[in-house]
């Protein structure tokens, strides 16, 4: 780079800043690249590009975005269960019980330590996993395109702009075909704004909006194409620039403190700030909805907790003595899930990191919840449900009749196959070289009306056929649908850049629009300079503007009977599967300066119809095994397509969304053409008994009326989408799914979730994660509020067991609780890494987490063991010890205390025993643990079962153990958790575990015998038989 004048500030933290001569846009195109050193053919190499990433950082604004760890801190601090450990730990110290206040506040250390270590990495492994899905750009590396996230551009790099994009970084366009920007963030004007790469500007100071050699980052390509090279990145973009000068974000409503809509709105807006800030902490006023629904839950535990307190002062007459206090502590902490909001975050990160390996990038952490209740699926045909390999099969020319592909293999090739008329007459080509790309035009031999049909559809086409020397192989780049013409086309040594080498030169281009459903281009032909609008579309959008019929000698006006005989020959080749394209040309009079200011429907009429190509997009091997386990799953699938009825129709056929039988009378109800949908009002769609399960042709606004209509319908629904058009209907559905390889990055910053292979199956896997997921979270939250019940009960009756001065005495110490908690809070992780259920996919989407079998599951269970512990304690104490409660036996221990302290340990191996064994219960909340899979083969399958959780299996064994030295160890048990060395008192809990199985096991039993709670069996979703 040479020593400019003109440069920005440096925004960057570390990084610097590009130089010029002048401003960017007062150069031109071929001097900024040669300021920039790079090569506007084959940009830079990889080790140039590193070398300038470190040079000039991160192409990303300051503050965009990452984890902080101040925030997780605080989060930690500021739970419900901390909180009340902070409570106890004053209390503790304040009636002068340094050892427990001194354990509790050791217990606090620790639990904030460990659960910000997990939530820290949990909430890194997201961001990382979100920031996958983040918008990148097509950069020229070595001569070749690759997509990398924006955040790796750097200045100097060749760009690739097409519709649909973000623009990564300020860009000097060198290249604009058509091209249309979308720059209301920048300069708040919403008509899009016309590019030209040749401008050059004469002054400085020029206005954003009126630089119109410029693309600006985060603008938005709304049409045409480009190819520009990298100005500025970061913060010394226009938008970064803009960024420094804001200060703050946007507020919520009511936050001003303006007096303008009334003198107390100061009071209100300052309140709802302060409201903002608490709630942020504390974690009910940020997140996804089960986050807040789920602190909101901690919160009001904690409240039932103070309550709980008041109670226990209240039995004991608000004598604030050391016991009463300790036992009020210990009321306290047993209604307090510790581990619940962090179990739930780490669940999720994992969810996340178990989506990517099965091609699923979550964006919005909301999809992981509402992916379990999806029982609607509409879907794209094309790369979804099929594999976006395109090849022409089939070409109808009115003159010549039918011409088939034959024998082909890589889609790719142009030299592999044959063409040739039906019929069996010889192939129409001679033997290809490999490199046919790089071959001269050469259409001698090639019938008039064919040569015209090759003009059409390979330069209205952007795809690049390009033969790679060192791969040996055929690397294209473009739509599948432009690629399948393209390659066709080389097939006759025509392709767009022979035919640009032979001198025609492309002065207009009118891209495809998902509402007109065409494509239309104007070149100039050499030698005779005549003006040619080369067009292909939808059959139906493009017949209508077509006014001729035939080529050359043949060409003559258009008739009703002609356009029937094209409609014939489309309806031939779409009842096979295959996509039908018109195709058409018209020579325009005049020059080019009489045309380039007209509109884009002066172009498209008085076309003259030359042909038809019949592509073939075979169905991916797996879709109809995924239709089949959506169907049953309940999960209704409909396609949305901008094919044609009878192709989308074959389609759906082979894959199973319609019955390959379907009787005439039915396939009008279950397929329609978007034009019959959106001509329904919706009293007609809702009182249709199913929504069709086809609709072809289909549009944007098609997409949203079908989403309403399913809302209607009380339904759940994801929606795939890949179209800058298509981010309304991404945005209205329930999880909006964008296509990572095929996407637009307007339609993945739209989406919930990403496809990084665009495949339909991928879906239904999200789905099944998602259903796991929900699952998983419903177990490990049943499993650690039955141990609150349970303790809770076990206390709240232990008020009644007054000593001989009339105070309570608690069946489990503070610390006791506290222990439990912790140690049972590992198989409430283990529950969560659950794998999902054999029958997950053969039963109807989610309900309510706290469903009623939950809730009743969870006082039931918590029941038994509140019951079984009380029983325990009651036989010790009142078996052996006589009823002898003793004195100040909730402070310390004296002889009087023998009983007391020796039925706490049993009651805390008990409880410790019982809520670890419960998780395996809790693996099924229907099944029995002995045979978790009714499918198995198995006799005895549950150690089988047990150990394929590891994490759980060794959570429970480990937890289970761990109770002989908090009983055995002297001072350790009497002067901490208030309890001593027991003997035949083991027996209490050997006998109160198996028994505690029992019952839940009866409990599943009359669940399954008596069918309570049971979902209806799934019916296929209302899709009608013959």
């Amino acid at each position: 780079m040479t020593n400019e004048k003109y440069t920005r500030a440096s925004a960057t933290k570390g990084g610097d800043v590009p130089t010029y001569s002048q401003p960017p846009h007062m150069l031109s195109g071929d001097d900024v690249v040669r300021e920039l050193d790079t090569d506007g053919d084959h940009g830079l190499s990889e080790e140039e590009s590193r070398k300038r990433f470190l040079q000039y950082g991160k192409n990303e604004l300051d503050g965009s975005g990452g984890v902080q760890a101040w925030r997780v801190l605080l989060k930690q601090v500021a739970n419900a269960m901390t909180i009340v450990l902070v409570l106890a730990m004053s209390l503790s110290f304040g009636v002068r019980d340094y050892v427990e206040g001194g354990v509790i506040l050791a217990v606090i250390f620790i639990n904030i330590t460990i659960g910000f270590m997990q939530e820290y990495r949990a909430e890194q492994t997201m961001e990382s996993l979100r920031n996958m899905s983040a918008p990148t750009a097509a950069v020229l590396r070595r001569g070749q395109f690759h997509h990398i996230p924006n955040a790796e551009a750097v200045p100097g790099d060749i760009v690739e702009l097409v519709v649909g994009d973000v623009v990564p970084a300020d860009i000097r366009l060198l290249e604009t075909m058509n091209l249309q920007a979308d720059e209301m963030l920048l300069t708040g004007e919403s008509v899009p704004v016309f590019k030209d790469a040749e401008d050059i500007l004469d002054a400085p100071d020029v206005p954003l909006g009126d630089r119109t050699n410029i693309a600006f980052a985060s603008s938005t390509i709304v049409k045409g194409r480009g190819r520009g090279v990298i100005i500025y990145t970061g913060m010394s973009t226009a938008v970064g620039e803009i960024a420094k000068q804001i200060k703050g974000g946007q507020r919520k409503p009511n936050r001003s403190l303006s007096r303008k809509t009334g003198n107390l709105q100061p009071i209100r807006g300052m309140a709802w700030r302060i409201w903002d800030v608490i709630g942020a902490i504390l974690g009910v006023t940020v997140g996804t909805p089960l986050q807040k629904k789920l602190s909101k839950l901690a919160f009001v535990l904690l409240g039932i907790a103070v309550l709980l307190a008041i109670v226990v002062f209240g039995v004991n007459k608000f004598r604030l003595s050391h016991e009463v206090v300790i036992y009020a502590i210990a009321l306290g902490i047993s209604i307090i899930p510790e581990s619940l909001i962090a179990v739930l975050t780490i669940t999720m990160a994992v969810g996340m990191k178990t989506m990517v390996r099965r091609k699923v990038i979550v964006r919005k952490l909301d999809a992981l919840e509402a992916l379990g209740g999806v029982d609607s699926i509409c879907s794209d045909k094309t790369g979804t449900l099929t594999q976006g390999k395109m090849i022409t099969r089939r070409v109808w020319l009115p003159t010549s009749g039918f011409l088939s592909v034959l024998e082909y293999g890589d889609a790719s090739d142009p030299t592999v196959g044959q063409v040739a008329w039906d019929g069996g007459t010889p192939p129409l080509q001679s033997p290809l070289p490999a490199d046919v790309d790089k071959q001269p035009l050469d259409v001698a031999n090639v019938s008039p009306d064919l040569r015209a049909f090759l003009w059409a559809i390979s330069m209205c086409n952007i795809a690049k056929v390009l033969y790679s020397e060192s791969e040996g192989k055929y690397l294209v780049t473009g739509e599948p649908t432009e690629i399948a013409l393209q390659v066709f086309a080389h097939r006759f040594r025509a392709g767009r850049r022979q035919w640009l080498n032979a001198g025609w030169r492309q002065h207009l281009e009118f891209p495809f629009d998902s509402d007109c459903k065409r494509m239309s281009v104007v070149y100039t032909e050499p030698k005779t300079e005549g003006l040619h609008v080369f067009a292909k579309g939808a059959v139906e959008r493009l017949l209508d503007s077509c006014t001729n019929y035939g080529y050359g000698t043949h060409s003559r006006p258009m008739t009703g009977e002609d356009k029937e005989e094209i409609l014939l020959k489309m309806q031939e080749l779409a009842t096979q599967g295959l996509r039908v394209l018109c195709v058409a040309y018209r020579r325009l009079d005049g020059t080019i300066a009489e045309w380039e200011n007209k509109e884009r429907e002066h172009f498209e009429t008085d076309l003259t119809f030359v042909g038809l190509a019949a592509i073939y997009d075979p169905p991916r091997a797996e879709t109809a095994g995924a239709v089949t386990e959506c169907r049953a799953a309940g999960i209704s699938v409909h396609m949305l397509t901008g094919d044609h009825p009878a192709t989308a129709s074959a389609i759906a056929r082979e894959v199973g969304i319609i019955p390959s039988k379907l009787p005439k009378e039915l396939e009008s109800t279950m397929v329609k053409t978007a034009q019959q949908f959106d001509a329904m009002t919706d009293e007609e769609i809702d009182a249709l008994p199913t929504l069709p399960l086809v609709i072809a042709r289909c549009a944007p606004q098609t997409k949203v009326k079908m989403i309403n209509a399913l809302h209607r319908r009380n339904k759940y629904c994801a929606m795939t989408g890949d179209g800058v058009n298509d981010s309304p209907s991404l945005k209205k559905a329930d999880v909006g799914i964008a296509m990572g390889l095929g996407g637009s990055d307007v339609a993945k910053s739209a989406s919930d979730i990403v496809l990084t292979d665009d495949n339909f199956s991928s879906i239904v896997a999200a789905v099944e994660e998602g259903r796991r997921m929900f699952d998983n979270i419903q177990k490990f939250l049943l499993h650690l509020m039955i141990g609150n019940v349970g303790e809770v009960i076990l206390l709240v009756i232990g008020l009644a067991f007054r000593d001989r001065d009339g105070f309570s005495v608690f069946p489990l110490a503070p610390l006791q609780v506290l222990l439990i908690n912790t140690i049972t809070g590992f198989p409430a992780f283990g529950l969560g890494l659950e794998k999902a259920q054999p029958d997950i996919m053969r039963r109807r989407p989610s309900g309510a987490m706290f469903s009623w079998e939950v809730i009743i599951d969870l006082v039931l269970y918590g029941l038994f063991m509140g019951a079984l512990c009380l029983v325990t304690f009651v036989i010790i104490v009142w078996g052996s010890g006589g009823g002898n409660l003793g004195h100040d036996c909730n402070a310390s221990y004296n002889d009087s205390c023998d009983a007391v302290f020796r039925a706490r340990a049993a009651c805390y191996v008990q409880t410790t025993w019982l809520l670890l064994f419960v998780a395996w219960e809790l693996k099924s909340i229907r099944r029995s643990i002995f045979r978790l899979n009714p499918a198995t083969e198995s006799r005895f399958p549950f150690f089988r079962d047990m150990w394929v959780n590891k994490f759980l299996f060794f959570s429970v064994i480990v937890g289970a153990l761990s109770v002989f030295p908090v009983v055995f160890i002297n001072g350790l048990n009497t002067n901490v958790f208030k309890h001593k060395r027991i003997t035949w008192e083991w027996a209490l809990p050997l006998v109160g575990l198996p028994l505690f199985l029992f019952l839940i096991e009866m409990w599943k039993l009359v669940k399954r015998q008596l069918r309570l709670f049971e979902e209806p069996p799934v019916d296929g979703e209302n899709l009608p038989t013959p």
